[in-house]
């Protein structure tokens, strides 16, 4: 009996470290960004030719200094709003501008503060806040029904955020989640997550408030995101307003590659 004791008060011992671990570093877990010097010059070799690219900044109150890339064709038949995933920073993500741009669409993307040259202390809220900030800023150059919406991974949540508070055209999302509560619980169910998160990332929140037409991509062998919290998601936006283009096979990072995906995302961004 002794010996059933001190092994149950030694495991009782690693999971309390464990949990206090996974509080004290949780930003850690949940944010891989990777910084840029501030004289960095972003270079995209493989951009169309009828591509071009600037950098925008955007100057908080709390001190902050926001960076992002508006990529521009010469003919745009709108403006997408890209809302990055939760590692690399632009130098990375300026890449994915192509699968707009070959449909001529421009695009802007930001990096989150602590990523890339955007600097500032980092809270959810601020988070929102920035987003918004940088949909303003597409809405000086586009009206909101030329305004596309495009958030991928983490960059779901502050799209759905702004999209339930402004009107743009269409909201897409690729492999989004509905909480990152339900995310982990998923895939940690023995952790009481609920009570270990500082952040909630609360997509379904916000879904309910969403006016515009809805697209949500997902791959149904996503071992980040798994698909039922895409499903579970899906379920909460308007049923007049929304669809789900299932990805059989499709994983976190390669949806891109498949065709299914290319047909699909030309066609939603498609007046």
């Amino acid at each position: 009996m002794k010996r059933v004791l001190k092994f149950l008060l030694a495991l009782l011992i690693v999971v309390l470290l464990a949990v206090g671990g996974i509080y004290t570093f949780q930003e850690k877990f949940i944010f891989l960004p990777k910084d840029l010097d501030q004289d960095y010059t972003y270079s995209f070799p493989s951009l169309e030719d009828n591509v071009s690219f600037e950098e925008l900044f955007i100057d908080t109150e709390d001190g902050a200094r926001l960076n992002a890339l508006y990529f521009k064709v010469n003919k745009p038949n709108g403006l997408v709003v890209y809302f990055h995933g939760n590692a690399h920073n632009l130098s990375k993500w300026g890449t994915i501008a192509s699968q707009f741009t070959q449909h001529n669409f421009n695009v802007i993307m930001m990096d989150y503060r602590g990523y890339g040259k955007s600097t500032g202390n980092r809270t959810e809220k601020k988070m929102y806040q920035d987003a918004l900030a940088f949909y303003e800023k597409a809405n000086e150059f586009f009206p909101e029904s030329q305004l596309t919406l495009y958030g991928r991974s983490l960059g779901s949540t502050f799209a759905t955020y702004v999209a339930s508070k402004k009107n743009p055209r269409k909201l897409l999302l690729e492999a989004p989640f509905y909480s990152l509560t339900d995310v982990v619980k998923t895939r940690y169910p023995f952790l009481p997550a609920e009570k270990l998160l500082k952040y909630n990332f609360n997509t379904g929140t916000y879904a309910n408030n969403v006016a515009s037409r809805v697209t949500i991509f997902h791959g149904t062998e996503d071992g980040v995101v798994p698909f039922q919290s895409g499903e579970k998601l899906y379920q909460v936006f308007p049923e007049e307003t929304r669809k789900m283009i299932t990805i059989k096979g499709g994983k976190h990072n390669n949806l891109s590659t498949y065709q299914e995906f290319a047909i699909s995302l030309h066609g939603e961004l498609g007046y």
